[in-house]
């Protein structure tokens, strides 16, 4: 009876989430200014950010309008028009005025710019018009500026615009047959970024810049002939920002004479379908995609939605005319429903929506959205409001939180487990050449797999799809080069560095040159790694970005410090068993909450491309996509480096007693890396099936690198997801822990003992461990600078270039493998000319960034070669290089 009670409790707690995910939800509040009664805004006003403030139209008021809905087909010629325009700055508001001509329009479309609004078509004088305005509201004189861009080809009543890559693009209504326009702005910057004002610019601008049309977006309805309203915006989809256009409203017939208004609800009819444009895309027949009609909850919309604002880095929410909010994924596109929830309770009367909640006109900036909402005490104006999402609170958890606590400790103790057996610098960077090979199989797998990987490759399938994993297993391919090849040149130098092989197959200044680009490197990627992790888990867990940052630097201080190689190889051990099973748990608890299990994941992921592993396409434009044969020379060219180059993964062929144990430690780790790499991207499927099936379930304000912590810590069992998340801090810790260590056996190896800057073992031994606690300080510090998104941003392009270089070292290994000829100017001429290559693909973008390895390695050995046979000396050609090349390595290796 008490077995089956424990049992039964068991099942109960495995199936019991976290927390109950409670649903995002909306929250309304009216602004209140100092200058209310001056702001008198009626329909058709746009609204549209500008630093700290906000601009805002005066919009149009008919008088013969019917008070429940107004549209731009209804403006008569009883229109009345203002040209008071409003700035709003917090509670303060500054009235002045822009005519119709100068981009005071209703029903205009207004979408913001490098600072400033574009102001598009609309309705001036109770006439539509192909007027494009720039403004710009100058604070310190306090002066709204107006500049006219090149008109439109064609009148636009009620017409919809964004910008993309500094690209305005235009939709209008049925009244100009619906056709999309395009306007290259780029000539309005300036070297510094920023826009250009001077007359003559602006002269020459519309001179030489002209629209470009698109495919007209097609008729939602043939029935219904006439449509408007539809609003644009950009999102991204998974593979880039595309154009959605959603909402709006159709009529019955095509055409509006001057006599026939629409005066009546009947006669107007909500638009529910929705579509996307690739503005990106190459080819010239392009056309919108039709996503259908909204379904949310499986029931189609019966609502007019009136405005959109993206939110995020995947969703868009949707305002409609009854007063809800609705949230759109990009990626899944899945459709949910929001609930309000108003900081004025007074608002809700009887439980229903008042007008107040109405959206007509929206914009967002730092994720507040301002509105334009329909006034309940007065139908025919509009009032400013604000709304913010609100999420469910954090609640890791004291059971979660307690598992956490508990694992890093025992980490931290097992790391210093191994203190009093460092007797020399051998014991601290090799372990003694004592561990077993499949401990140092999984410290390799632990090395090359970082948090970032765990964290993000879900991420990156469940926004794509499966054509990465190929190029993952090259691994499998790389491996018996790494066995046969890359290992037998280490053991039999017996080095302790990888760069050791440099000074022997060239000279010091080429082992030192690439010794200090391996130290730049990974100092900073200490720093990237604990910062983008941290910042991850923080999402998810009550600890800040900056904690998590200090929990995984202190503690990697203590145990690496203290330990050594070996406590950082089987801390790798623990935590590789814990993350590969937490791996398994999250996949099956993910299917199991699909509504069909299994069936759903597999049946989603074809319906919706998601399996797809090969794309085929073997162009002359193939080399800047993720073809087929861009991931396997490229996975091979990563792989390699990584075998050859990196001397956090080289240490490990060192630390086994004898080169048998170390092939059998590269080839475990090959088979653990590519079923584990399965795992990944089928976690990152099932990721997607789960949101796309329960889309109210995922946070909108999340990044999307944050989407597998997230669903960690919401919806795993109590203990289980504290367990997980410990595994990912510790995921962390080993990537930092082995670079820490890394750096001080290359600083020691590659450095110090060259030079004989220290006279004793024990002095050696003093300054690892010294210098490997300086590492972690610093590594530590550079992450939390990193947290700051703006020098992250920075740093991200610096980090690039110096892992060129790291990629461009494998080309110096395979150089000096490869050829007999090869010299020390060679080698320094080939790095460089393989960084230089890699860049200018980067710049350029005539490559993808998948294959920057392989075209480093390759620029490298051609060019080294030639610069080495174009300098040939008696000295180099007579230079013994046995055991140094392939062509003069000893016939079996030597034990070590």
């Amino acid at each position: 009876m008490i077995n089956k009670i424990l049992k039964s409790a068991f099942t109960l707690m495995l199936m019991m989430p976290l927390l109950t995910h409670a649903q995002t939800s909306i929250q309304w509040q009216e602004l209140n200014t100092t200058s209310i009664d001056k702001v008198n805004i009626n329909h058709g006003a746009f609204i549209d950010h500008q630093g700290t403030g906000l601009v805002i139209s005066s919009g149009i008021v008919d008088l013969t309008a019917k008070p429940y809905i107004f549209i731009a087909e209804q403006v008569t010629d009883s229109s009345v028009e203002s040209e008071a325009i409003y700035l709003v700055d917090g509670s303060n508001v500054i009235v002045t005025n822009l005519s119709a001509e100068q981009g005071n329009r209703s029903f205009a479309a207004a979408t913001s710019f490098l600072g400033a609004t574009l102001v598009t078509g609309g309705i001036a004088k109770q006439k539509t018009t192909n007027l494009v305005n720039l403004i710009i509201w100058r604070p310190e004189s306090k002066t709204l500026y107006s500049y006219p861009l090149p008109v439109l080809p064609s009148t636009a009543k009620s017409p919809s615009a964004v910008v993309i890559n500094n690209i305005l693009y235009v939709l209008t209504g049925s009244d100009a047959n619906n056709q999309f326009f395009a306007l290259d702005l780029n000539g309005l910057i300036n070297a510094e970024g920023k826009l250009s004002y001077s007359k003559r610019a602006l002269d020459h601008f519309i001179d030489s810049n002209s629209w470009q049309r698109l495919p007209s977006l097609p008729l939602a309805n043939q029935n219904m002939p006439y449509q408007n309203g539809i609003k644009l915006a950009v999102q991204n989809d998974g593979t880039g920002a595309k154009i959605f256009a959603i909402g709006g409203y159709q009529f019955a017939h095509d055409k509006l004479n001057s006599a026939e208004y629409l005066n009546s609800q009947e006669k107007v009819f909500a638009l529910t379908r929705h579509w996307k444009f690739d503005p990106n895309t190459k080819n010239a027949e392009n056309q919108w995609q039709n996503l259908g009609d909204i379904s949310v909850a499986k029931q189609k919309l019966n609502q007019r939605i009136n405005s959109l604002s993206s939110i995020g880095q995947s969703h868009i929410l949707a305002f409609t005319d009854q007063g809800n909010t609705l949230s759109f994924n990009a990626i899944t596109n899945s459709w949910t429903h929001y609930l309000t929830n108003n900081i004025d309770k007074t608002q809700v009367i009887n439980g229903a929506k008042t007008t107040e909640y109405i959206s007509e006109n929206v914009t967002t900036s730092d994720g507040v959205i301002y509105s334009l909402n329909r006034s309940n005490n007065n139908p025919s104006a509009l009032r400013l409001w604000q709304a913010s999402l609100k999420q469910p609170e954090k609640n890791f958890g004291l059971v979660n939180m307690t598992v956490l606590v508990v694992y890093l400790i025992c980490v931290v103790l097992l790391g210093l487990f191994f203190v009093f057996k460092n007797r020399n610098t051998d014991d601290y960077f090799r372990g003694g050449q004592s561990i077993p090979w499949w401990a140092a199989a999984c410290s390799i797998y632990a090395t090359m797999l970082s948090s970032l990987t765990y964290v993000a490759l879900p991420a990156v399938v469940y926004q794509s799809n499966w054509v990465l994993l190929i190029g993952i297993w090259m691994i499998v391919a790389v491996a018996p080069l790494a066995i046969y090849v890359a290992m037998p040149f280490f053991r039999q130098i017996d080095a302790t560095s990888a760069y050791e092989y440099l000074s022997k197959r060239f000279n010091m200044s080429v082992r030192l040159f690439a010794s200090g680009l391996f130290t730049l490197f990974h100092v900073g990627r200490m720093g990237i790694v604990m910062a983008l992790t941290a910042l991850s888990l923080s999402a998810v867990t009550p600890l800040s970005a900056s904690d998590s940052v200090l929990i995984m630097g202190v503690l990697c201080l203590i145990y690496c410090t203290m330990g050594g190689i070996e406590a950082v190889i089987w801390t790798d051990t623990l935590q590789t068993v814990v993350l590969i099973l937490g791996a398994i748990a999250c996949f099956i608890i993910i299917v199991t909450g699909l509504d069909g299990g299994l069936t759903d994941f597999i049946n989603i992921g074809l319906r919706d491309d998601k399996f797809t592993m090969v794309n085929a396409d073997f162009s002359l434009d193939s080399i800047t996509t993720l073809s087929i044969w861009v991931i396997v020379i490229g996975g091979i060219g990563q792989n390699l480096s990584s075998y050859t180059a990196d001397q956090a993964v080289v240490q490990r062929y060192m630390v086994t007693k004898n080169p048998s144990d170390a092939r059998k430690s590269i080839w475990a780790n090959a088979i653990i890396a590519a079923p584990g790499a399965l795992l990944f991207f089928c976690i990152g499927t099932a990721l997607y099936a789960f949101y796309k099936t329960h889309p109210e379930k995922l946070d909108p304000t999340i990044q999307i690198d944050q989407i597998f912590p997230t669903f960690i810590a919401t919806e795993l069992p109590i203990g289980v997801a504290g367990l997980i998340v410990a595994g990912i801090f510790a995921a962390a810790q080993s990537t930092v822990s082995t670079s820490m260590n890394s750096i001080a056996t290359t600083l020691v190896t590659d450095f110090i003992r060259p030079f004989n800057l220290v006279k004793t073992e024990k002095g050696y031994m003093s300054a690892a461990r010294w210098l490997t606690f300086i590492m972690g300080i610093l590594g530590t510090l550079a992450g939390l600078v990193f947290i700051d998104p703006e020098i992250r941003s920075l740093m991200e392009a610096y980090f690039k270039v110096i892992g060129m270089f790291m990629g461009a070292l494998g080309g110096l290994f395979v150089l000096g493998a490869l050829t007999k000829k090869a010299n020390s100017f060679g080698a320094i001429t080939g790095i460089l000319a393989g960084v230089s290559t890699m860049i200018s693909a980067w710049q350029f973008g005539w490559a993808d960034g998948y294959l920057y390895a392989t075209i480093g390695i390759m620029s490298c050995l051609v060019v080294g070669y030639i610069a080495s046979l174009l300098t040939q000396t008696s000295k180099t050609t007579n230079k013994d290089l046995t055991g140094l090349t392939l062509y003069t390595m000893h016939p079996t290796p030597i034990k070590s």
